[in-house]
Parts: structure tokens; sequence; C-alpha cells
């Protein structure tokens, strides 16, 4: 097959092991070029060199570092402004640069609530659902390179029925109904990657990120969690696939399909793919049982 190109768009070090690390171990092993920009965080600071040593466990190549500062530690990027708050058509021609250079397929980044909420999580959706677009536009950006347009955008993400699930098991009662809960509906995934051959290689990469570890949210929500809560996050990865302008000639229909052993209506999971009936093909996760893996 020809060479497959997938770049993730992450806010922070450290989300693109959590997030979106299974898919790049499993693509990289197979002979995909993969690619990770990240929002903030500067060079030579402590969080990108455990970036850097992240992307090596996954096989991302070099780290790709916008250098602003995050929303919450300006000591990320001293001198540098709030990614949150740099004029958008700055930080979009920045990331179009990088997709007219890399050419990729496939795109990733997170739902539009950034998973959980996370300011610069919802900042890069925003960012990178623009840069995908003005990307392909020979009028935009004129200085960014040759117009680009890839072939599906990904939205990582995690169900719902998962998050409560790991709710009661780590605080043994379900969420106040006020709570405002990560992920999305489980019939609002469209894409299931089973990356479990990759989780190990995936915890690893978690684990360069030393100054996370027991700090982090997801990390610590992670390490908390008891072994077969903690094994089903590291063996599954979750997407929303975002139809491209104009529509998708690739086809795939939403399946509603439940990634926790089974559908409301029977079936079974799924373990998707980048490829031939797959993200980089639109198609859903009922159309990839048989897919690579």
């Amino acid at each position: 097959m020809a060479e497959l190109r997938v770049l993730c768009v992450h806010a922070h070090p450290d989300d693109e092991a959590i997030w979106t690390g299974g898919t790049l171990a499993r693509y990289a092993e197979e002979g995909a070029v993969t690619a990770v920009v990240t929002c903030t965080w500067a060079e030579g600071t402590q969080r990108a060199g455990e970036l850097e040593r992240s992307l090596a466990i996954l096989g991302a190549g070099e780290p790709l570092l916008l250098g602003y500062a995050d929303a919450r530690k300006p000591e990320s990027a001293p001198g540098a402004p709030r990614f949150v708050d740099v004029p958008l058509d700055e930080t979009v021609g920045r990331l179009v640069e990088h997709i007219r250079r890399l050419r990729p397929d496939v795109v990733l980044t997170y739902d539009g609530y950034g998973v959980y909420g996370h300011p610069d999580h919802v900042h890069a959706h925003r960012v990178t659902m623009a840069a995908v677009e003005a990307a392909g536009y020979d009028q935009l950006h004129r200085d960014a390179g040759e117009p680009w347009r890839p072939r599906a955008l990904y939205l990582a993400t995690i169900p719902r029925s998962v998050v409560l699930s790991h709710w009661r098991t780590v605080f043994g009662a379900d969420p106040d109904p006020a709570q405002t809960l990560p992920g999305v509906p489980d019939d609002q995934i469209t894409t299931h990657l089973d990356v479990s051959r990759w989780g190990e290689r995936k915890w690893a990469a978690m684990h360069a990120h030393e100054s996370e570890v027991g700090r982090g949210a997801s990390m610590t929500m992670l390490t908390a969690l008891p072994e077969p809560a903690r094994a089903l996050m590291l063996a599954n990865e979750w997407y929303r696939r975002v139809p491209l302008t104009g529509g998708s000639p690739f086809g795939g229909s939403p399946t509603g399909g439940s990634p926790t052993g089974g559908s409301p209506t029977g079936g079974s999971p799924t373990g998707g793919s980048l490829t031939g009936g797959s993200l980089a093909s639109g198609s859903s996760a009922g159309d990839v049982e048989t897919a690579l893996g």
C-alpha cells in the first residue's frame, strides 16, 4: 500500500501518549510516517525533553513544538504568550505550514470539548479544525507552502459508557447529575482502534513524562484504576470522524457500537484501522472488523 502519513496535533506533552499513543505506535510499526505537533511548552523545558523520549518510544519522530505557554503554567514557555491568547490566524498559519510540509493523509486531534474541557485542548481542537480547512486553499497563508488537503480528520475522545464505568470504579458511586463528564455519548463514536498489541509501549511512553506521573489529571486517574480497567484504556482508542468539506468520497457510516464489548443492539467491539476500511478511507467502526490488525 502507499505510505500513510499521520499527523497528531496535541496541546501538551503527554497528550500524544495518553490519547493517541497506541495509534501512533501501531502505524509507525506498520510503516506509516507519523508526526506530532505540540502547541505548548518550549524547547529546553523539562516537559519538552520528556516529549522527545515519549515520541522515540512511539516511533513518532522529533518533537514539533509551537512553543506557546500552557494556559495554567506560565513557566512552560517563559516570555511567550499563552496558547489560548494568541490570535487565531497566527496559530492556524503555523499549523498550516506543518500540514503543507508534512502532507498528512490523516490528522488527529481532540473532540470539541478537548475530551475533558482543558482550555488548551479545546483551543487545539479549534486551531486544528481551522488549519485543516485552510491548508487546502491556495488563497490562504500563501507563504506557508503549497496547498494540501488531508484525506481524513479524526477527533480523539472517550465513550461516555467508559467514563461512567471508570468513575464508579474510582469513586464508588455515580457522578452528580450536574457534573460535566468527559467524552461523548457512545453513539457518537465512529471509529474504535484496537491497540492492545501496543499497550505496553503506550504505557511506557506515558511514563516518559516523569513530571506528570502522580500529578497530571489523566495520569493520576489511569494509575488509580484497577488493572483490568487500566488495560481497557491502554488497549483501545476511540475517535469521531469529521466529514471533509464538500462531503467524503470514501464511504462509511456510523454504527454507534459499544466500545466495552458489544453494542446496545448486540454485536461485538471492533478493531479499526487507518487503512483498508479505515481512518484514512473514512470508514466507521462497523466497517473495519477485518481491516489491518
